[in-house]
């Protein structure tokens, strides 16, 4: 699973934070590593300088082997904790969206 960061120029110590939004997304996504052939995180601060809450924008997309790409968009006080609501996020969609078709696998073999 490769991980890609993009994140505008408010962010700061970009490497640290890479290095955690790496470890994060690696953590949220694990038991679903073997089917994410990649994910996109786009880290942007929509007020810039000003202060305010949520602010900190995280969009996630995911890219699952032979399946249309998942995204999700979380927003938080700071980039750490928009980043882990976003994956704890993806991670609960994607797992959705594949028992959906393990479901609809099941009730089709059961019909033929």
């Amino acid at each position: 699973m490769k991980i890609l960061i993009n994140a505008d120029k408010s962010v700061g110590d970009y490497d640290a934070l890479t290095v955690r939004v790496d470890g994060v997304v690696r953590a949220a996504l694990r038991h679903l590593s073997d089917r994410i052939t990649r994910v996109e995180v786009h880290l942007a601060d929509e007020n810039g300088a000003k202060e305010g809450g949520e602010d900190k924008r995280c969009m996630m997309e995911a890219r699952l082997e032979g399946r249309q790409p998942v995204a999700v968009t979380s927003h938080g006080d700071s980039f750490d904790a928009a980043v882990h609501d976003a994956a704890t996020s993806l991670a609960k969609t994607i797992d959705s969206a594949l028992a959906r078709v393990e479901a609809r696998r099941g009730t089709h073999d059961a019909n033929v």
